[in-house]
């Protein structure tokens, strides 16, 4: 039987993942009461307070009017002068709280007055000002030009909020990043820094409650995560669907950052399978094996194996999971004959190391999902270009974000943002030509996704704001995601070279 022959529709188990979040999310409550022992408690009292399945409803309240930002050319004429201190020190803090209305009239006259020479130039740099101000702070302070740099943290300083306008939040993300990188810089003790914060809202310091209902969440209005899972489980379930499922082990080692979100669709799917799921589904999960990327480190505490594998036993799906500390063939327990596949979903980065590890394991399947920077990321040069790249896709991040939640404030999205804002500290983006060279290196080869997985996930992407769209290339057999025409990711699909 083909797999356009299933006699289930993966399509549709795709496109409808809240059917096996509500089942997974059921089961765990019945056992819940049977099992007092549970690491986390049970996911219905989250859903009680939080309408996961409406979302339309719960965001269709239209977001409060944020005034026009002062364009870069209005910010260069301030009365603060670039060698002097700020005259109003207090004004820092009173921007923060977000409720002084003389101030957000003063942004809102400074905004209208700078119209006419915005429009003269470049209205979509114009418009863009706080990267304008960010890049140039950078340099300021790695060249050492104390002067500018303490100008243009002044302006930033009193620019920077976590809600508002995307220009006011990259500010407030891009100038705790700049505050931490210049307490390992000389010119720290010459540029005076703005006052230490409480903890940025992040996954490691979120609730496990508000953990969970943000990376669900997340998943069911946008792509950014969900279509690079949606390829990586319809092609194992179409090369399952090509064999003997029912008679050989599947092995998946989860290194991504999913965190359980990804797997409750694939499990469902598998039950379908024509000729029955496999006698057993082993998931081994190797986040622990590097070091922590951005979305990769759950709250102390956070722990999905027991929920899965209580919604697994509802399905009759034999599960079983382990937690592993390195990819060595020892630790992953591997057993002769088993289908064997790794998800490597944003998490492996600049550690490239890994993937001679997971070459050296013999896969049959890995699937390869990366943020899509620029090709030239390598000569872009030290920190300022590091920076410069990363702020650029952090930017397309809060934009399409902000999208998602419908402008709404939230705490799910401020957790969201303060995880992807790590990127600015972190290595430059990669661009996915870099990644097929090295995979290519590694004695890996491409491998198309097919044109069903391919159809599931634009059926999918449809879900989502129509300002995503997904490009096969069939060329060099990887899928880009694109937001407002940008590049965000890539998803690839590779097998071992065998002799």
């Amino acid at each position: 039987m083909n797999f356009e022959e299933l006699e289930y529709n993966y399509t549709t188990a795709i496109n409808s993942p809240q059917n096996h979040f509500s089942e997974w999310i059921e089961q765990d409550s019945i056992s819940i009461e049977q099992d007092s022992i549970s690491i986390l408690p049970s996911f219905v009292d989250e859903i009680t307070n939080y309408d996961w399945w409406d979302h339309d409803e719960t965001f269709d309240h239209p977001p409060a009017t944020i005034p026009a930002a002062p364009s870069p050319t209005s910010i260069k004429t301030p009365t603060l002068s670039p060698s002097s201190p700020s005259p109003h020190p207090e004004l820092s803090k009173k921007r923060k709280e977000n409720t002084n209305s003389s101030d957000t009239s003063r942004k809102a006259s400074s905004g209208k007055k700078t119209t006419s020479k915005s429009a003269a130039g470049n209205p979509v740099k114009d418009a863009r000002w706080a990267e304008q101000l960010l890049n140039p702070c950078v340099m300021a302070i790695e060249t050492g030009n104390v002067s500018r740099a303490q100008h243009l943290i002044y302006v930033l300083q009193e620019l920077a909020s976590i809600s508002g306008d995307i220009n006011h939040r990259l500010s407030y993300h891009g100038l705790r990043i700049l505050t931490r990188h210049l307490y390992s810089n000389s010119v720290a003790t010459m540029v005076k820094l703005p006052p230490c914060e409480s903890p940025i809202q992040s996954y490691v310091t979120a609730e496990a409650k508000l953990f969970r209902s943000t990376v669900i969440k997340f998943h069911e209005i946008s792509p950014w995560f969900a279509i690079p899972n949606s390829l990586a489980n319809s092609t194992i379930i179409k090369n399952l669907s090509r064999e003997n499922s029912s008679s050989r082990v599947l092995h998946i080692v989860d290194l991504g950052v999913s965190h359980g979100v990804q797997w409750p669709t694939l499990l469902e799917a598998l039950t379908h399978l024509p000729k029955g799921a496999p006698p057993l589904v082993r998931l081994t999960i190797a986040n622990n094996v590097l070091p922590p990327v951005p979305f990769s480190v759950p709250p102390p505490g956070y722990n999905f194996p027991s929920h899965l594998i209580r919604y697994s036993k509802s399905i009759n799906l034999n599960l079983q999971i382990s937690q592993v500390e390195s990819l060595m063939p020892q630790d992953l327990t591997l057993t002769p004959g088993e289908k064997l596949v790794i998800c490597a979903q944003f998490r492996i980065g600049n550690y490239k190391d890994t993937l001679c590890s997971v070459r050296e394991l013999n896969p049959d399947l890995v699937i390869v999902s990366e943020l899509d920077g620029s090709e030239n990321c390598a000569s872009s040069g030290g920190f300022p270009g590091r920076f410069a790249v990363n702020l650029e896709m952090l930017w397309r991040f809060l934009d399409s974000t902000g999208a998602a939640f419908k402008g709404r404030d939230c705490a799910e999205r401020k957790t969201m943002e303060g995880e992807a804002a790590q990127i600015l500290d972190g290595p430059g983006i990669e661009g996915r030509e870099r990644w097929r060279e090295m995979m290519f290196g590694l004695g890996f080869r491409e491998e198309g996704f097919g044109d069903e997985s391919i159809e599931t996930a634009k059926a999918l992407l449809r879900k989502y704001d129509g300002n995503w769209e997904m490009k096969a290339e069939r060329a060099v057999a990887a899928v880009r995601l694109r937001w407002k025409g940008q590049l965000v990711s890539f998803c690839s699909l590779w097998k071992p070279i065998r002799g």
